[in-house]
């Protein structure tokens, strides 16, 4: 399947806001977008674009920022929309709900990973196991109750214990709980929409308006 190999950063600064798709770097000091010059943010710098956007503009960028922050490609964000759309209650909350029980998301929530691009590919080498089942697949949905571990081999990772270090430092969101010592944990609740720190400069509500054109 394709997926995006290029600098991540670039995504950030396409669409001139924070993506968190570095884990602990984007919220370190070395994060480029702290940098109003090279982050393309308007207003802070004189090169940086003063068009003004179209209204498809300013839904299409909302949909990508939303898309990249997951680490998605186009096909599969859209299948997800089309999910969404059909579940009862408003489609934007859903769609963020759909997004949050996924595996790959869960994997980094744990902080096993360090993004959830590093997530993914836990999940693809076999790394993770839901309720005592190896699953491989990224896109896979969590349910209440589940409980996520890793391999034995993931769990001697290097990698894997400097990422859980960090949990000291920041913690794990309310909805999930994680025992390091046994390296397991277990997915409580799907999170609101307001519980989710990284989308407070998106508007869902856009994504719905653009996919109903």
């Amino acid at each position: 399947m394709a997926r995006y190999i290029g600098p991540k950063c670039r995504l950030c600064r396409a669409e001139r806001a924070k993506l968190f798709l570095k884990g602990q770097r984007c919220l370190s000091a070395h994060c480029p977008m702290n940098n109003p010059s090279e982050s393309g943010l308007p207003g802070k710098d004189p090169r940086a674009r003063s068009k003004k956007p179209t209204d498809y503009g300013t839904m299409l960028r909302e949909k990508q920022k939303l898309k990249r922050l997951y680490g998605m490609l186009e096909k599969q964000f859209f299948l997800t929309f089309e999910t969404a759309s059909k579940m009862a209650g408003k489609t934007g909350e859903n769609l963020i709900k759909l997004l949050e029980c996924r595996l790959d998301n869960i994997v980094f929530r744990m902080h096993y990973a360090a993004s959830r691009a590093q997530a993914s590919q836990l999940v693809n080498h076999g790394h993770v196991f839901v309720n005592g089942k190896r699953v491989d697949i990224p896109s896979y949905r969590v349910k209440v109750g589940d409980s996520i571990s890793l391999s034995p081999k993931a769990q001697k990772m290097v990698l894997v214990k400097e990422n859980l270090a960090e949990l000291s430092k920041n913690g794990t969101v309310p909805w999930i709980t994680l025992d390091i010592d046994a390296m397991k944990g277990s997915f409580n609740a799907i999170p609101q929409r307001s519980e989710v720190k990284e989308l407070e400069n998106i508007n869902e509500q856009l994504v719905v308006e653009l996919y109903s054109r």
